[in-house]
């Protein structure tokens, strides 16, 4: 019976204080500062674990994924940096309730996109500047011939671990398999932030430091795919306007 009990508060969460009794998760939030809004989101994180336990934590990462803002590069160090200072989950729990939290989150989307539908969707985007129906069709192939790792991979990088889920959903990806790459990839994912914060206690926060940096480079390296992909279609939309004029 005491095991169970053990078990039960180590997956769902109590209160719990630090060898010095200091308030374990009042000590996560000093450790991360109030400068900026990473603060913020610290103590909000802070917040939800201190009142829901490992419950809070899948309802953080469920956000985050219909919700970018709440960064996973926060929570998820945050989890492990509690869970190594004798909070009532364990490491082993903080993986499970956020990778829970990560498939329900990205269902969320896979949802609203499938309900949304490939015609609207098609509609949608034909209308938006120097967008065909030969991009979308092209676009739709590509996802279509790589869904299955680009679930699983797209789950690991910055800003496409919540937008993988919408192709997906439009295509109406089969819904077993788009539930177990999201499952391997998120594990993965979540595994080796909430252990990198638990290693590295007081200073977790260096994780969204590194990781930080790597956001940057995808959103750069995105801006410039776009750039570079409007250059492309003006380029060959002036090349078909002088075509006649040439003949």
């Amino acid at each position: 019976m005491n095991t169970l009990f053990l078990f039960g508060t180590s997956l769902f969460g109590t209160s719990a204080v630090t060898s010095a009794g200091t308030p374990i998760f009042s000590a996560a939030s000093e450790a991360a500062g109030n400068s900026s809004i990473f603060g913020s989101i610290a103590d909000f994180a802070v917040s939800m674990m201190e009142t829901l336990g490992g419950i809070g934590i899948a309802l953080l990462i469920a956000l985050e994924n219909i919700f970018p803002p709440i960064p996973s590069e926060v929570i998820l160090p945050l989890a492990g940096f509690t869970a190594s200072q004798g909070a009532s989950f364990g490491l082993v729990a903080a993986v499970i309730w956020a990778t829970l939290g990560s498939v329900v989150g990205a269902l969320a989307l896979y949802g609203i996109a499938w309900l949304f539908g490939r015609d609207r969707t098609r509609w949608f985007l034909s209308k938006l500047p120097l967008m065909d129906l030969n991009d979308i069709d092209r676009t739709e192939a590509f996802f279509e011939r790589h869904e299955r790792s680009a679930v699983f991979f797209g789950r690991m990088v910055p800003i496409f671990r919540s937008l993988i889920s919408l192709p997906a959903g439009v295509v109406k990806m089969n819904l077993t398999k788009f539930i177990l790459f999201t499952t391997v990839g998120s594990l993965i994912w979540n595994t080796a932030l909430i252990y990198a914060g638990y290693v590295l206690g007081e200073n977790w926060t260096q994780v969204e430091v590194y990781l930080g940096m790597f956001s940057k480079i995808v959103a750069i390296a995105i801006v410039l795919a776009v750039l570079a992909w409007v250059c492309v279609k003006l380029w060959n939309r002036q090349k078909k306007k002088n075509s006649p004029r040439e003949n």
